[in-house]
């Protein structure tokens, strides 16, 4: 696997007045049941429930994997800045989610025959995001919160081991079910804590999905709702899973336009034009995303490789290009882009 380089350039900094405003934005969502996106089969009259009813843990945030994916971000802020003055609001909150009763409610949902797909594989990832956020954090409410997510976790890794061998082909979308997104955090997790079963078995399929793919379409991204970049981010789980001396390699193969810039469409930043639009501003998004994966494959290159360049350039213009704009006013994209800016912010290229 790739090693981290010490030379590759490093995320932007976060300040403590950004990760006090990204705190703020997340707040304001986690606790607001409504206006609220269900992805819930019902089976009879009986499942007819409010979000909250259903999710008591992750009801808030328009929908389940931005609260997801939302707590995480509370608890990445929290660990990097100790002392936030939100820190007692987060604490709070965080103590009235993440409890065990909370959490075994939310894996029983998993358990309902009509959730057998429920967030595949997108808000899986997320929750293993988080339980690793919260696993080796030297923290009291931490370790209380790590061992209430624990269970829940353990589902989503079995559905993990349980759907990759039967998923023949990789779904290549720009939006949630993108299966390189998905198997990228689920190797993280893997990796962190000695998961080798899941490990392998995404090491195996990332190889059966994607090792003998070149010259990539990339010239076709981006979609109009895209918050992924079906190209890099293949590419940031490929730099992950093979050994040093095959990515660079394999890279070439599949991107080989990439030391020039081309396709611009894909070093370029995507343009927003509504930003109270909930698809047309999956486009911030797709910039902060794209920058964390530029960011991740040039470190998987070697220093003396031309691409790195490009690569990183790159990213720092969809990072300027995104960054001024989490904080919008409309809830369309302030309920989950403040987890994707942290993200880039906070991950260097050992992550």
């Amino acid at each position: 696997m790739t090693p981290p380089d010490a030379t590759a350039e490093p995320p932007p900094a976060l300040s403590r007045d950004q990760a006090s405003a990204f705190a703020r934005l997340v707040l304001k969502g986690l606790d607001r049941e409504y206006p609220n996106k269900l992805d819930h089969v019902m089976a009879n009259p009986d499942d007819v429930k409010s979000p909250k009813a259903l999710h008591p843990a992750f009801f808030g945030a328009y929908d389940w994997h931005s609260c997801v994916h939302g707590h995480w971000t509370l608890c990445r802020l929290l660990r990097r800045f100790p002392d936030l003055p939100e820190s007692a609001e987060v604490r709070s909150l965080l103590n009235d989610h993440l409890t065990p009763a909370n959490l075994k409610a939310e894996a029983d949902y998993f358990a309902r025959k009509e959730s057998k797909s429920f967030e595949r594989t997108y808000g899986w990832a997320w929750l293993l995001k988080l339980a690793e956020e919260l696993r080796g954090w030297d923290d009291p409410d931490a370790r209380r919160w790590s061992g209430a997510i624990s269970p829940l976790a353990d589902v989503i890794v079995a559905r993990y081991l349980d759907f990759l061998p039967k998923q023949t082909y990789p779904i290549r979308t720009g939006v949630h079910p993108n299966t390189a997104f998905g198997l990228a955090f689920a190797h993280d997790y893997a990796r962190a804590t000695g998961k080798d079963d899941l490990r392998k078995l995404v090491e195996e399929r990332a190889r059966a999905y994607y090792a003998g793919d070149r010259d990539a379409p990339a010239r076709w991204e981006p979609s109009g709702a895209d918050f992924f970049s079906p190209v890099l981010m293949e590419a940031d789980l490929m730099r992950r899973v093979l050994p040093p001396g095959e990515f660079p390699a394999w890279f070439a193969r599949f991107l080989p336009d990439a030391a020039h810039g081309e396709p611009r469409s894909l070093f370029d930043p995507a343009i927003v034009t509504d930003r109270t639009d909930p698809q047309l501003v999956h486009l911030d998004g797709l910039n902060l995303s794209r920058a964390w994966c530029l960011r991740g494959i040039a470190a998987g290159l070697p220093a003396d490789d031309p691409t790195r360049a490009a690569l990183s350039a790159s990213a720092a213009r969809h990072a300027a290009a995104a960054l001024g704009h989490v904080a919008s006013g409309d809830y369309a994209g302030e309920h989950w882009l403040a987890s994707f800016a942290v993200y880039l912010l906070t991950t260097g290229p050992a992550d």
